[in-house]
């Protein structure tokens, strides 16, 4: 689960579309159809036109719709406007005119290394606009992750914070990546050692007074985006996400919101309010990505935008800038809860907390519910980037004609979406039954990028997505979450590759390799939540390993991964030595045993303290 249903602020006007009910020969059909209404037709049309075009907007009252807490700047909505249209002509204009010549019809693919800041949303924006697509990259990679991010995207341009500008000039050195030098820009900021920065390029058509490029055609099918995810296995994948995508997922959000919106306990808590949020949730990830950027614009919102997540500092602008909302990720709420400075902050202001990209423990919704008010809601849902950002919504009691909702349910599919429950058969699980879930919808991804092999597993005939995660569902249309996928972990609301783990170990550069075998799986005991796995290794070791010794192999080994791989992914579950990696009779890895075993011997010690 990789993200949640960016919640449109309870209790504030959404966007009026217009909603048909299911037919009933829709609900006989064998798939698990939504209890929300259809969505309208999608609309053939650039996503900018959604966000930014919609009856009424641009006459609406101005407002502020962002705060940069690290510098202060503020703007209102009519300046993003035009903030959008002078970024999108400094991106899209000829090199004559003083651009960057994008043209939306060639193979560019540009690559965004950075942290949240109003540049960043404006590029995105801007981009968006001239159809010209991005790929979003983690400011958390390493060298290592850097390196198979660009080769796999295929960026043709990169535009990097200051800090990472370093990194960026070493790794497009290597020759499988086709960045030049003089095409690695400053994103946030301004000038770095005379190279061009985003908001010098925006300067300069603002001087020229240049005319602004107007928002350029783009289909359902037009790429707009690319993002990483681990997907069910493997090393990182590109995620292809499209316009239609993007509209497909903003048309959910309106129509689930107003189906919710006259059962929601907010409702009365927000008249008279404006609605805020403090915005810590990387623009680099799906939940982010969509939560501050595209669906920024649905309804009248302040956004304060922080950096990067520091608990101190959010819980900072929370007592300063009495926010109505928050979204959050599980390990986030952990932070916050465990971190004493939440006991003398006043989160009174607090309507409604929206948690996304993990499953949120119910031990942990009441514990940060002990410092809301009562009557303050805190909903979770499910979503992956593969279905551009949610499948599950929490719903209402009373909404849809459903009742009270069971307690540890996940939520309802989202409108547009048709589900499976699927046993390891391919039959179809009946109700009650744990099976892998898979959808279907306008939101769902054309793929992954450039990887045939990894779309032929995850998109089957039909046009389903295997999600790789387990659930049942009740004759009512609740889903309730089983299982992680099979093998991916989430670490902190992050999807974890085991195999891209062990690759890494394979990779140490010892001659001859000190391991023969290796396996990766997810441990309890190390997590910031009861339910969050982290990343352990069983390593088999070869001749060479078995002379050094088992100490010093788990030592280099300890060094080597942690030089290579970004903290979350680092083996806080440990790294054992063990004489062979249990195997079935095709050859496929037993991570179950090597758990299960691990949990056993940890049960064992607990009580042996006792």
């Amino acid at each position: 689960m990789s993200a949640s249903t960016p919640p449109v602020i309870p209790g504030t006007r959404v966007p009026k579309i217009l909603i048909m009910l299911p037919a009933e020969s829709q609900l006989a059909r064998a798939c698990i159809n939504p209890p929300t209404p259809l969505l309208p037709p999608l609309p053939e049309t650039n996503v900018y036109n959604v966000m930014f075009g919609r009856p009424g907007q641009a006459e609406s009252p101005d407002y502020t719709i962002h705060i940069e807490e690290r510098t202060g700047r503020k703007r209102t909505f009519k300046e993003l406007i035009n903030d959008i249209g002078v970024g999108a002509t400094a991106l899209g204009a000829k090199v004559s005119d003083g651009g960057l010549g994008l043209n939306g019809n060639s193979n560019e693919i540009i690559g965004l290394l950075g942290d949240n800041s109003l540049d960043y949303y404006d590029i995105v924006v801007s981009l968006l606009r001239i159809a010209t697509p991005f790929a979003l990259i983690s400011t958390h990679s390493t060298r290592f992750e850097l390196v198979h991010a660009l080769k796999l995207t295929q960026a043709t341009r990169l535009f990097v914070d200051p800090k990472q500008l370093k990194n960026a000039l070493a790794v497009i050195q290597d020759p499988d990546i086709h960045i030049s030098p003089d095409k690695v820009y400053i994103l946030s900021g301004q000038p770095v050692h005379g190279r061009r920065s985003f908001s010098q390029m925006v300067d300069a058509v603002r001087r020229k007074k240049a005319p602004l490029e107007p928002v350029r055609g783009a289909q359902k099918s037009t790429l707009a985006y690319l993002v990483m995810s681990s997907g069910t296995s493997g090393l990182p994948k590109a995620v292809t996400i499209t316009h239609g995508n993007i509209i497909c997922s903003i048309f959910q959000g309106i129509v689930s919101s107003q189906a919710a919106q006259p059962f929601s306990k907010a409702k009365v808590q927000m008249q008279g309010r404006h609605p805020t949020t403090v915005c810590p949730l990387p623009m680099f990830h799906t939940y982010g990505l969509h939560a501050y950027i595209l669906r920024s614009t649905l309804v009248p919102t302040t956004y304060v935008i922080l950096g990067k997540w520091n608990t101190k500092q959010y819980l900072r602008a929370i007592a300063k800038y009495r926010p109505t909302n928050l979204t959050l990720v599980p390990s986030l709420v952990h932070q916050l809860v465990t971190h004493p400075d939440i006991k003398t902050t006043d989160l009174s202001s607090i309507v409604a907390v929206g948690s996304g990209a993990a499953y949120l423990p119910p031990e942990l919704a009441a514990q940060l519910g002990t410092y809301l008010k009562a009557e303050s809601t805190i909903m979770s849902g499910y979503g992956l980037s593969e279905v551009t950002v949610g499948a599950l919504t929490a719903p209402y009691a009373g909404m849809l004609g459903m009742g009270p909702p069971p307690p540890d349910v996940t939520g309802i599919l989202l409108p547009g979406l048709d589900a499976r429950i699927v046993r390891d058969d391919g039959s179809d699980a009946p109700p009650g039954e744990v099976g892998e879930l898979w959808l279907r919808g306008d939101n769902v991804s054309p793929g992954y990028w450039n990887n045939p092999e990894a779309n032929a597993k995850t998109l089957v005939e039909g046009g389903w997505l295997r999600t790789g995660d387990q659930f049942r569902a009740d004759e009512k249309g609740y889903f309730f979450f089983a299982d992680r996928a099979k093998d991916t972990l989430k670490v902190s609301g992050v999807q974890v590759s085991p195999k891209e783990i062990e690759d890494v170990l394979f990779a140490h550069p010892s001659t001859p390799k000190l391991i023969s075998d290796v396996s990766v799986a997810g441990v309890s005991g190390g997590g910031r939540t009861s339910d969050e796995k982290v990343p352990r290794a069983w390593i088999v070791l070869s001749p060479a390993g078995r002379k050094l010794g088992d100490k010093a192999v788990v030592e280099a080994l300890e060094a080597w991964h942690r030089e290579a791989l970004s903290r979350y992914k680092w083996l806080r579950g440990g790294i054992e030595v063990v004489k062979e990696i249990p195997k079935t009779p095709t050859g496929k890895t037993m991570r179950r045993v090597l758990q299960d075993q691990y949990e056993r011997r940890a049960v064992k010690k607990a009580k042996a303290k006792l």
